[in-house]
C-alpha cells in the first residue's frame, strides 16, 4: 500500500462557502492506495460524529481495511458544524467527482467508485447515494464534468431519517435550530430513493440507543420498493459507534460480510 500520497484539497483555490482558511475550512481527501495491479475500485470513507466532528476510528483504519481487500480507501475530511447543509453534501459530491477525475493518476476504475459512512457520516454517504447529478459537460472546472453518483454505498449504523427516529444532534448540526421543515423532509433519505440509487450494504444493531435501527430498516424498505439491490444485517446487540468492531464479538464479522458483498458486486481487485 502506498502511504506516500498526500492529502488533496477538494478545491485548492478555496472551497465554496468557506468561513475561513483553517484546515476545518478546507475539505480534503486522504487516499490509501493498494499496490498497482490493474485499475482498482475505490471507496470514499465518511467518518461519523453527528456533523460536529469526524471520528478517527471510523476514518484511516477503515481505509486501510479497504486497502487490504485491494480497494482504494479514501478518507473524506468533510466540513462539519458550524457548516450546515448543503456544505457537507457538496463536499461529498466533489469528492466523488475528484476521485473519478484522478482515476488515471491513482490507477482507479472510474466506473467503480463507492462511498461508505458511519452514523452521521452514513447520512452523508446515503445523501450522496440518493442526491446526485451526472456532471456538467460544459463546466469550466474539469472536475465538475464528472458524475457524482456513487456506484455502491456501505452504510454503517447510519442516520437516515430526520423525522420520528432521528438522531436529534445530527438534525440540529446539519440544518440549524430550528430546522427548516422542508429540508427535514428532503434530507430524510428514505424519501429520496429511486431506481438509480446504487446497490447498498447496510448494517445496524437492534439495540443501538443513539441511532435507532429503524433508520436502516426505513432505507431498506425504500430500496426494496424501488427494486435497488441491497444487503441488510441487523445484529442483536452492540453499542453505537463501533467502527470496525474488532473488540465486539457479536458484530465483528460485519467487515467480512461486507467484503464478500463488495466482491460479489465487482469491487474487489483490479478490473
Amino acid at each position: 500500500m502506498a502511504d506516500d500520497v498526500q492529502a488533496l484539497e477538494l478545491w485548492p483555490g478555496g472551497a465554496p462557502g468557506a468561513m475561513g482558511d483553517s484546515l476545518e475550512d478546507r475539505p480534503r481527501l486522504l487516499p490509501f492506495l493498494p499496490p498497482s495491479a490493474g485499475p482498482r475500485a475505490a471507496v470514499i470513507v465518511c467518518p461519523g460524529g453527528g456533523y460536529a466532528k469526524r471520528a478517527p476510528h471510523e476514518a484511516e483504519p477503515v481505509a486501510r481495511w479497504l486497502c487490504s481487500l485491494g480497494i482504494a480507501g479514501i478518507v473524506l475530511h468533510y466540513r462539519v458544524k458550524p457548516y450546515c447543509h448543503p456544505i457537507p453534501l457538496g463536499d461529498a459530491q466533489r469528492a466523488i467527482r475528484t476521485v473519478r477525475a484522478r482515476a488515471a493518476e491513482w490507477n482507479l476504475d472510474p466506473s467503480r467508485v463507492g462511498i461508505l459512512g458511519f452514523s452521521a457520516g452514513g447520512h452523508l454517504a446515503a445523501s450522496a447515494a440518493t442526491i446526485f447529478d451526472d456532471g456538467d459537460p460544459d463546466a469550466i472546472d474539469p472536475v465538475e464534468r464528472f458524475s457524482c453518483r456513487p456506484d455502491a454505498a456501505v452504510l454503517c449504523y447510519a442516520v437516515i431519517t430526520l423525522d420520528r427516529f432521528r438522531h436529534h444532534g445530527t438534525l440540529i448540526n446539519l440544518l440549524g435550530d430550528p430546522p427548516d421543515e422542508d429540508l427535514r423532509r428532503y434530507l430524510s433519505l428514505e424519501n429520496r430513493v429511486t431506481a438509480r440509487t446504487c446497490p447498498t450494504f447496510l448494517w445496524h444493531t437492534s439495540d443501538d440507543q443513539a441511532v435507532p435501527v429503524e433508520n436502516s430498516l426505513l432505507l431498506a424498505g425504500a430500496l426494496r420498493k424501488s427494486e435497488v439491490p441491497f444487503e441488510l444485517h441487523v445484529f442483536p446487540h452492540g453499542s453505537h459507534g463501533l467502527g470496525l468492531a474488532a473488540d465486539t464479538p457479536a458484530v465483528r464479522n460485519w467487515p467480512s460480510l461486507c467484503a464478500d458483498w463488495l466482491a460479489r458486486i465487482g469491487f474487489a481487485g483490479g478490473s
